[in-house]
């Protein structure tokens, strides 16, 4: 190793340490916003059905709410080829919105955001350890 060598691993564990935190800030205000933004979604046992729509057939869920109120959504294409040949499901629908429903609780976006938070949060750490052993082994 050459005399540069540690100088040059510091700067590297420094700014991938501020990357690290940095980006896990970003994400993690984004993904805050995100969940924010979603509102609230409440659980339903849902019955599937096919019905004949002008553009042709659509799968059709239709579930009762928080209000004892009859609600129906058109699935979209990937929500029906999921529940293709099922009777019932399970679905989440929109508090305080009529025609609103999806098959899970959160937006899938959401969980990628989280995931890549966290993922930067442990780079920072990892790093900033990292860094600190090095320190004190070098004296």
């Amino acid at each position: 190793m050459s005399a540069s060598s540690p100088a040059v691993l510091d700067v590297l564990l420094e700014v991938f340490t501020w990357v690290g935190f940095g980006g896990a800030v970003v994400l993690a205000v984004v993904a805050a916003i995100l969940w924010a933004m979603d509102g609230t979604w409440l659980p339903a046992q849902a019955i599937v059905d096919t019905e004949s729509l002008p553009s042709g057939e659509a799968t059709v869920v239709r579930w009762f709410d928080a209000d004892g109120d009859a609600n129906r959504a058109v699935a979209g294409p990937a929500d029906a080829a999921v529940l293709a040949g099922r009777d019932s499901a399970d679905i989440w629908y929109r508090l305080g919105w009529s025609g609103r429903m999806r098959l899970q609780r959160r937006p899938a976006g959401l969980r990628a955001v989280a995931l890549s938070a966290a993922g930067l949060f442990a780079l920072g750490i990892l790093c900033l350890v990292t860094g600190w052993v090095l320190y004190f082994l070098r004296g």
